[in-house]
C-alpha cells in the first residue's frame, strides 16, 4: 500500500527485535520496527536512532497442552504461571534468541525469581529459533510456550493445545517504530525512511493496521501519537 502511494520500494529484513537492532546499530536499515520498548529507548539514547514512536500494540499469551501438568489454565497471572511451571518442572520452549518475545519471557521469569537457564536441557528448552518452530517444537514435545497472540493465530500446527493464560497487564506488547540516524550512518535513506514512519504512523497506515485480519481476528491494534 505504501509502495502504491509514494513509489518508495520497502525491502522487509524479518528477523527477531535483537538481530533486528544489531542490523539497525551497523547501518544495515533505514526504519526500525520491533517491540522491546527498553531496548528501543537504549537505542535512540545511544544515538542509533533519531526518535521512538509507538506504531501498534497486541498480547502475549501463554500456550500449552489440554493436560495442563502445572495447573495454569485460566490464569491472568503470567508470574505465577511461570513459577507453577518451574515448580513442577513442567517442559516449557523458549526462544531464547534475544527476540521481544524472548526479552519479554526472560523479564517475567525475573520477576517470579526465577533463572530457567539453570534448568537448561531439562525442563527448559531453549531452541535458539523464531516463533513458528519454536511452536513447533512446543507442540512436538507438550511443553508450555509464550508466543504473541498475532503469531499464534497465524500458526497453522496447533493440535490440541490452547491459550491457558492471558490478560494480564505485563503481557502487553508494544511495537515501536525507529528513523535509524543519518549522523551516524550516512548511508541510511532518511528521507525515504521519515515518508515511510510519517505513513505508517498516519491514518491511512494506521487504518491499515486495524484492518488487517486473519480467521476473521485482528492481529494488532494501532495506537500512534
Amino acid at each position: 500500500m505504501f509502495t502504491d502511494k509514494t513509489g518508495i520500494q520497502v525491502n522487509v529484513v524479518a528477523v527477531g527485535t535483537g538481530q533486528a537492532i544489531r542490523n539497525a546499530r551497523n547501518g544495515d536499515g533505514d526504519v526500525l520496527l520491533v517491540h522491546s520498548r527498553p531496548a528501543e529507548e537504549k537505542f535512540v539514547a545511544d544515538g542509533y536512532g533519531v526518535a521512538r514512536f509507538d506504531v501498534m500494540y497486541n498480547d502475549f499469551i501463554i500456550v500449552g497442552p489440554p493436560a495442563d501438568p502445572a495447573g495454569i489454565a485460566g490464569g491472568a497471572d503470567a508470574t505465577a504461571a511461570l513459577a507453577k511451571i518451574a515448580e513442577a518442572k513442567a517442559p516449557f520452549a523458549s526462544r531464547a534468541d534475544n527476540s521481544g518475545t524472548h526479552k519479554k519471557e526472560m523479564a517475567l521469569w525475573a520477576d517470579a525469581g526465577i533463572d530457567p537457564t539453570v534448568a537448561s536441557g531439562g525442563w527448559y528448552r531453549e531452541t535458539g529459533s523464531g516463533m513458528g518452530a519454536t511452536l513447533n517444537t512446543a507442540v512436538g514435545m507438550n511443553a508450555y510456550s509464550m508466543t504473541d497472540r498475532g503469531t499464534w493465530i497465524s500458526f497453522g500446527n496447533k493440535g490440541e493445545f490452547r491459550i491457558l493464560v492471558e490478560g494480564d497487564d505485563d503481557l502487553f506488547n508494544q511495537y515501536g517504530i525507529i528513523l535509524v540516524n543519518p549522523e551516524k550512518h550516512p548511508r541510511v535513506n532518511a528521507a525515504a525512511g521519515r515518508t515511510f514512519i510519517d505513513w505508517i504512523l498516519g491514518d491511512e497506515g494506521q487504518k491499515a493496521i486495524a484492518g488487517y485480519r486473519l480467521d476473521g481476528q485482528q492481529l494488532f491494534f494501532p495506537n500512534a501519537r
